[in-house]
């Protein structure tokens, strides 16, 4: 094996936008660095000069709304332009949760979270989340009431190419591949 050094290789992942209320509007970015702490906690980290970033750590709480194909093109657009220097508040429409983030109304699937922690690292703050709600078009649920990933069809960010993939068929179960 070839050692490549220090390369984040943990890519692709689903792509998102962060949404929270700065100077009394909705504010929205894309982020492609995001991670499971558990079954209840998230990271996103996030450059620090991002205008969202102040607005996190105002209010205490984000959507992470789930990018499809349908809300691809607006989607890459908020990742495209600074809200410090437009408006991004009318992009999507959208719905106060609970906890008083605002979620993508397009979005097939959203989680409302509480900032618990802001880890800083050099360049980024890397906000660690509790998941408080999660709110799902019914389109992309099973009649058990669970998300089924066939029908979200999550679009996917690959980092050192920096391209968005489809999502591929299921090629097996897990735990079953062990037990043959």
């Amino acid at each position: 094996m070839k050692n490549l050094g220090s390369v984040l290789a943990l890519y692709p992942t689903p792509l998102v936008v962060v949404g929270t209320f700065w100077d009394g509007k909705p504010t929205w970015t894309l982020v492609g660095h995001l991670g499971i702490m558990g079954h209840d906690h998230i990271m996103v980290s996030l450059a620090k000069p991002h205008y969202i970033n102040a607005g996190i750590k105002q209010n205490k709480v984000l959507s992470v709304n789930i990018v499809d194909e349908a809300l691809l093109d607006k989607a890459d657009y908020v990742g495209c332009v600074s809200g410090m220097k437009v408006d991004k508040s009318d992009v999507f429409g959208f719905e106060t949760g609970v906890k008083g983030a605002p979620i993508i109304a397009k979005s097939p699937l959203s989680m409302e979270c509480v900032v618990e922690d802001n880890y800083e690292t050099k360049g980024f703050d890397n906000f660690i989340l509790t998941i408080s709600n999660t709110y799902a078009n019914e389109e992309i649920l099973r009649d058990d009431g669970k998300i089924d990933y066939d029908k979200l069809k999550p679009v996917l960010f690959e980092m050192p190419t920096y391209q968005y993939l489809k999502t591929g068929a299921v090629i097996g179960k897990c735990m079953s591949f062990g037990k043959k």
